[in-house]
C-alpha cells in the first residue's frame, strides 16, 4: 500500500483564488485555451481587414481611371458637337441675333441629310432584293435545265427562247443607260439572233444549222473562258452574260445527239448526218464575215468619234486598254493604223481554231458534246468561286484591318495614359500592409476587435509564431 501511495501522482492543489465558475481544478488549463481561441479569431479578422484595405485600394484605382476615361469621352463629344454647330449653325461672319433664322436652316440641313440617308438606305434594301430575286431565279434555272434536260429534252429550247425574252431586253436597257450598248453589236447577239431565226423561222434549212451550231460550239463557247464569264447568281449581269455564251451550246448539242425525233422538229438534220469539215468552216466564215463588215461599217467607222472621245466603249477598245490581258499587250505592240484591221482578222482566225473541235469530234459523238458542255460549266463555276473567295476575301481582310488599326491605336493610347500610384514595399509584420496603402491611414480595426482585451503572453507567442512562419 505504502509503494502504491508513493507512485501516485499527487493531486493538483485547489486554489482558493478560483473562481466559481463550475470548472473545479480544470479552470487553469482551459483558460489557456480560451486564449488561444481568441487569438486565431483575432488573426483571422486582422486577415480579412487587411484584404479588405486592398481591394478597396484597387477598386479605388479602377474607378479612377473610368472616370478620367469618362470625362475623356465627354470632352471629346463637346469638342465634336462644338465643331458641327459652329460649322453648320453659326456659318456668319458678324455676330447676328437671328439665331431662330440660323436654326431652322440647320434643322432644314439636317432634314435633308436624313432624307439622303434613308433614300440610300431604300436603295441598298432594294439592291439587295434585287439580288436575291436574281440569285434565285438563276439557281432555279440551272435547276429547271438540269431537270429537263434529263426528262423533257424536247423543252431545251423553249426554255431557251422564255429565258432570253427575258434577260436581252434588260441587257440592253441596263447597257443603253450605262453607255455600253455597242457591246450589243458584238458576234454573241448577232449569233444569238442567228440561232433564233433557225429554230424558229427555218428549221430546215442545213447551212444556217451549220453556221448556227459551228458559232454556238466555237466563239460563243470559248467566250466563257476568253471572257472570264463567272456563274455569280446574285449578278444579274454576270448571269445574262453566261446564259448567252453558254445556252447556245447547250441547246444545239441537244439537238444534234439528245433531242427525242428531232428530225421532224428540225428537218435539216436529214441531210447532216455528218459534217464536211471545209463545207462548215466556209459557212461559218461567211457567216461571221458579214457580221465584221456591219460591225466594221456602222461602229468603227460611222461612230468613230465618239468611240475616240471616250463617250462610247466597244469590245475592240476595252481589249486594246486591257494592258494586262494577253490581246490588250499584243495590239499595244502594233501600229495604231493597222490595230483595227489586225484585229478583225485574228477574230477571225480564233473564230476558225475554236470551231475545229466541234467540226471533227463534237457533231458526231454525244458523250464528248457533254464533256465539252460540262468542262465550259466548270470554267464558269471555277472563275464563280473565284470572284465570290476574291470579293468577299478582300471585304473581310479590309474589315480585320480596320479592326487591327482600331485595337493598336487603342492599345497606344491606354499605354500612353496609364498612370498607376506607387506602392511601397510591403511586408506582413506589424500590419505594415494596411500602412502602406495611401487611402487607409486613418482605418482602424472594427471595435469588437479593439474592445477584445488580449492577454500579453497570446501576443508575444503570436508574433513569435508569425517570425518562424516567416
Amino acid at each position: 500500500m505504502a509503494s502504491q501511495s508513493r507512485s501516485r501522482p499527487p493531486s493538483p492543489p485547489i486554489r482558493s483564488d478560483t473562481p466559481a465558475t463550475g470548472m473545479g481544478y480544470f479552470s487553469t488549463p482551459f483558460e489557456r485555451f480560451v486564449r488561444d481561441d481568441v487569438s486565431d479569431w483575432a488573426s483571422g479578422f486582422t486577415l480579412l481587414d487587411t484584404m479588405e484595405t486592398y481591394f478597396d485600394s484597387r477598386l479605388d484605382l479602377i474607378q479612377r481611371r473610368l472616370s478620367k476615361q469618362s470625362d475623356r469621352l465627354k470632352m471629346k463629344a463637346e469638342e465634336a458637337f462644338n465643331d458641327v454647330l459652329r460649322k453648320d449653325v453659326f456659318k456668319i461672319k458678324a455676330p447676328s441675333g437671328d439665331l431662330e433664322r440660323e436654326m431652322k436652316k440647320y434643322k432644314q440641313k439636317m432634314t435633308q441629310r436624313m432624307t439622303s440617308l434613308l433614300s440610300a438606305w431604300q436603295s441598298a434594301k432594294i439592291i439587295r432584293t434585287r439580288e436575291k430575286i436574281t440569285f434565285f431565279f438563276g439557281v432555279m434555272s440551272v435547276l429547271l435545265t438540269a431537270l429537263m434536260f434529263g426528262l423533257y429534252p424536247q423543252y431545251i429550247h423553249i426554255s431557251y427562247t422564255v429565258q432570253a425574252l427575258y434577260l436581252l431586253p434588260m441587257r440592253a436597257y441596263q447597257y443603253k443607260k450605262r453607255a455600253w450598248h455597242y457591246f450589243l453589236f458584238d458576234l454573241c447577239y448577232y449569233c444569238t439572233i442567228l440561232n433564233f431565226v433557225y429554230i424558229w423561222f427555218f428549221p430546215s434549212s442545213p447551212a444556217l444549222f451549220v453556221a448556227c451550231y459551228c458559232l454556238s460550239h466555237g466563239s460563243l463557247a470559248s467566250a466563257v473562258i476568253t471572257w472570264r464569264n463567272s456563274l455569280v447568281f446574285h449578278d444579274s449581269d454576270k448571269v445574262t452574260s453566261l446564259f448567252i455564251h453558254i445556252y447556245a451550246p447547250l441547246v444545239f448539242t441537244v439537238i444534234r445527239h439528245f433531242y427525242p425525233g428531232a428530225h421532224e422538229r428540225f428537218p435539216a438534220l436529214k441531210d447532216l448526218p455528218h459534217l464536211r469539215p471545209f463545207r462548215a468552216l466556209l459557212l461559218s466564215g461567211i457567216i461571221y464575215t458579214i457580221w465584221q463588215l456591219l460591225y466594221w461599217k456602222f461602229v468603227l467607222i460611222n461612230r468613230r468619234k465618239k468611240i475616240e472621245s471616250g463617250q462610247r466603249t466597244t469590245s475592240f477598245s476595252f481589249l486594246l486598254n486591257d494592258k494586262r490581258g494577253v490581246i490588250g499587250r499584243t495590239l499595244s505592240t502594233i501600229p495604231p493604223q493597222f490595230r483595227e484591221a489586225s484585229f478583225m482578222l485574228g477574230q477571225l482566225a480564233y473564230s476558225i481554231v475554236t470551231e475545229l473541235p466541234a467540226v471533227f469530234l463534237l457533231y458526231d459523238s454525244s458523250f464528248w458534246s457533254g464533256v465539252f458542255i460540262i468542262s465550259i460549266f466548270a470554267v464558269s463555276v471555277w472563275n464563280g468561286g473565284g470572284f465570290y473567295i476574291e470579293v468577299f476575301g478582300r471585304k473581310f481582310e479590309r474589315e480585320l484591318e480596320a479592326l487591327r488599326k482600331e485595337l493598336a491605336e487603342a492599345n497606344s493610347r491606354s499605354t500612353s495614359e496609364r498612370s498607376s500610384p506607387n506602392f511601397g514595399p510591403q511586408s506582413d509584420d506589424d500590419l505594415t500592409t494596411v500602412a502602406g496603402s495611401p487611402d487607409l491611414a486613418n482605418k482602424t480595426l472594427s471595435p469588437s476587435l479593439s474592445s477584445v482585451e488580449l492577454p500579453v503572453e497570446t501576443i508575444s507567442q503570436g508574433q513569435q509564431d508569425l517570425k518562424k512562419d516567416q
